[in-house]
């Protein structure tokens, strides 16, 4: 079967025999989930996605900042003229069902809006269909030290695409990049936009340390991550000063040190961007200490920095 080759060779994290996802209304078996190859999603890359993550915490599982993820979704949805009848309640009721048919609590959620009817015209579908998966999933870096190199690769320009949507197409960038950077040996990719200045990473915002402040780039050019909008705010909460200013990769070498966030990478630290390695030991930066605080305030743990409300589990 498919499903064995998968898990023996391929995607063993992904899914099991026994995984139940959702798909347009009912909750099925994931070896059953599929999708036409006619699909203009498949063809055009016209779909919209979230990556969310939930945690165990002593009050049961909680997902992270479910609101902010699906409000996100349903602007990502109309950036692209994408139909999506799901309200963020009821997108929110189907996650924890979703957690609770697989019995997980540690879970990382993937959300996935596209356009299922056979059709070759580039125009914009009138249906779409609701797709959604979760499984267990560490950290995307493996909580090691990054090793960046600014990429030959740019971020798409604004005016071309909405850049702050979540668009499946806008991450053939981000696989181009990121497999450039590891073909020159090292982690990851860091990428520019249209006029030189530091953008973010493939799939995670950057951040960099000096003199005890923080800075990061501002809106316009990036996705402005979830993650990225907490450590802002837990930042602010510790008296830590943020920039959102526009700066060049020059500037990174009078850097503190730096770190990325994401909802896939929570908070890591880097190592080095290019021959550039930071002088201040990573367990020693303003990164180490946010990482710390991130960690605790999305499994709501005693004395955790709180920002915003961090789960709203439906009654």
């Amino acid at each position: 079967m498919l499903t064995d080759f998968l898990l023996t060779h391929c995607l063993p994290m992904y899914f099991t025999a026994d995984t139940l996802v959702f798909q347009d209304g009912q909750f099925t078996s994931a070896e059953q989930a599929q999708c036409s190859l006619y699909a203009p999603s498949l063809h055009y890359g016209h779909a919209v996605f979230e990556g969310i993550r939930a945690y165990q915490t002593a009050n049961g599982p909680r997902i992270f900042k479910v609101k902010e993820h699906y409000e996100r979704l349903q602007y990502s949805c109309r950036a692209i003229h994408m139909p999506l009848n799901y309200s963020v309640e009821e997108l929110t009721d189907i996650t924890y069902q979703l957690l609770e048919k697989n019995n997980l609590s540690n879970a990382y959620i993937r959300p996935l809006v596209y356009a299922p009817e056979p059709m070759m015209s580039i125009k914009a579908p009138t249906t779409s269909s609701l797709f959604m998966a979760a499984w267990e999933w560490g950290n995307y870096f493996s909580n090691q030290l990054t090793r960046l190199t600014i990429s030959p690769y740019q971020r798409p320009n604004p005016k071309s695409v909405p850049i702050e949507a979540k668009v499946s197409s806008h991450y053939a960038n981000s696989i181009i990049a990121s497999h450039e950077a590891k073909q020159r040996g090292y982690d990851e990719a860091l990428l520019l936009d249209i006029n030189g200045y530091v953008a973010e990473g493939p799939g995670a915002n950057f951040f960099y340390e000096w003199d005890g402040a923080l800075y990061t780039a501002p809106a316009g050019n990036i996705l402005q991550g979830i993650t990225r909008n907490t450590i802002i705010e837990l930042a602010r909460s510790m008296g830590v000063p943020v920039f959102e200013e526009f700066f060049t990769p020059e500037t990174l070498h009078h850097a503190n040190g730096a770190f990325l966030t994401g909802t896939a990478a929570e908070v890591v630290g880097v190592a080095s961007i290019d021959d550039h390695v930071f002088g201040t030991p990573y367990e020693e930066t303003i990164g180490a200490k946010l990482a710390a605080a991130y960690s605790a305030l999305v499994r709501e743990e005693v004395g955790a920095r709180r920002t915003r409300p961090v789960a709203e589990r439906p009654a």
